[in-house]
């Protein structure tokens, strides 16, 4: 998967870059047709501690997912974000599952009414 990270507001060293690529690689486990994502690193207008922004995009057939979470490290936010997205692919790979599985119980039932 080719992904993309954008740092805003900021300059992004090369070991939270490498964290990001190294979870975003694990989506890869859970579905392997992932087009392509973007991550991207955002410092928030806050007085709060939590002001570290991280959003995630990803491009699957059929849509788009997207995950955004706002904790007190870039680390913190990125794993919160995959967890989110891993959920979300679970929840898309069971979805089209069930619509394949209905499609092909309809054709079966067609096939039968039709003889």
């Amino acid at each position: 998967m080719k992904i993309t990270i954008q740092s805003i507001r900021f300059d992004a060293d090369i070991k939270l870059l490498n964290f990001i690529q190294k979870k975003s690689n694990k989506l890869d486990q859970y579905f392997d047709q992932i087009v392509s994502g973007a991550v991207y690193l955002k410092l928030a207008k806050v007085e709060d501690e939590a002001n570290k922004i991280c959003e995630i995009k990803l491009s699957v057939p059929g849509g788009t997912m997207f995950a955004k979470a706002q904790c007190k490290s870039f680390e913190e936010a990125t794993d919160l974000s995959v967890e989110s997205l891993i959920k979300q692919i679970i929840r898309h790979k069971a979805k089209n599952r069930a619509k394949s599985f209905e499609h092909k119980d309809f054709l079966r039932t067609y096939e039968v009414a039709e003889y």
